[in-house]
């Protein structure tokens, strides 16, 4: 009976050892007798056991591989660079980047320090910030060509960061506050002339229409003593005593606004030796002329109609 049970059991084995699987994104390296054989992508897969060997399983993902860089600039300016690179193992070159390449991290550093230390030390530091994505493709470029003879493509190259010298950036920063209280500045200073031009209009423009305002005030008020003065000679006054009627009334209406108005305790009187004579002959002659002009008013009224008596 254990005749039987042994060459079973390591039947068993063998048949289990015999099968392998190998995930998704996922490359395996088999070797036979210590020699490559063949590359197994995702699936179920059979190998000899004993003879057949699975040496390495390779991650077909894009891989990131982040460098950081110690650099000089054109004008002396001691930098600090971070360059990102993407790559990915060729699925067709599995065998090559295997077996080619011991460590391509590392192979990777060294092209990515070759290039960015060729290429910064030619640019100025502003020139270094403007030109990052010529510096990029300038790595692609270089990397691209050396791995793909290795099993690998480039997917991108991106300069993720830089970082200068901290004097530099003190330096840098005092600049660009420089540069915006100036800006800030300009902005106020145009602002304020804006302001003193935008009053000045309005003043202008106020003044102008105070003017009209007092043009045509004047207007009427000529234009108000031209039809008193034809009326009064309409009614056979004669043009002094017409004048002396008119500067009387006058006299009197603005003393009646000065009484009107409650907050006035002022009223200006003439202070020359002949004012009082010379008010006094104003009014005789105003109160003649306004006889004649009430005698004239009489005189146009039409008669009272007659009233007829019946007997």
């Amino acid at each position: 009976m254990s005749f039987i049970v042994v060459p079973i059991f390591i039947g068993l084995i063998v048949l289990f050892a015999s099968f392998f699987t190998v995930r998704q994104a996922t490359a395996a390296v088999v070797e036979r007798l210590g020699k490559f054989h063949s590359v197994r992508h995702a699936g179920l897969h059979l190998k000899i056991p004993f003879l057949d060997q699975i040496s390495t399983r390779t991650n077909l993902r894009i891989q990131q591989l982040d460098v950081i860089i110690d650099t000089q600039t054109n004008d002396n300016v001691f930098v600090k660079m971070k360059v990102s690179v993407q790559y990915q193992v060729i699925k067709d070159k599995v065998s090559d980047a295997f077996y080619m390449l011991e460590n391509p991290h590392q192979q990777i550093t060294a092209f990515v320090f070759d290039v960015v230390r060729a290429e910064v030390p030619k640019l100025k530091l502003d020139d270094v910030f403007i030109k990052k994505d010529d510096i990029a493709i300038a790595v692609k470029g270089e990397l691209q060509e050396a791995m793909h003879s290795y099993g690998y493509e480039i997917i991108k190259a991106l300069v993720t960061d830089i970082d200068p010298d901290e004097q530099v950036k003190h330096a840098m920063n005092r600049i660009n506050a420089a540069e915006r209280e100036k800006t800030a500045a300009l902005y106020e200073s145009e602002a304020q002339r804006i302001r003193i031009v935008a009053v000045a209009k309005a003043e202008a423009e106020s003044k102008k229409l105070q003017g009209q305002g007092i043009a045509d005030q004047r207007r009427e008020i000529a234009r108000g003593l031209e039809e008193s003065v034809r009326m009064l000679n309409n009614v056979n006054i004669g043009s002094q005593e017409a004048s002396s009627l008119i500067v009387v009334t006058q006299h009197y209406d603005t003393l009646h606004s000065i009484g009107a108005n409650n907050r006035s305790n002022l009223v200006l009187l003439p202070n020359s030796p002949t004012a009082a004579s010379n008010m006094l002959n104003d009014m005789m002659v105003a109160m003649t002329a306004a006889n004649k002009l009430e005698e004239a008013d009489k005189g146009k009224l039409p008669n009272p109609p007659s009233q007829h008596r019946h007997e």
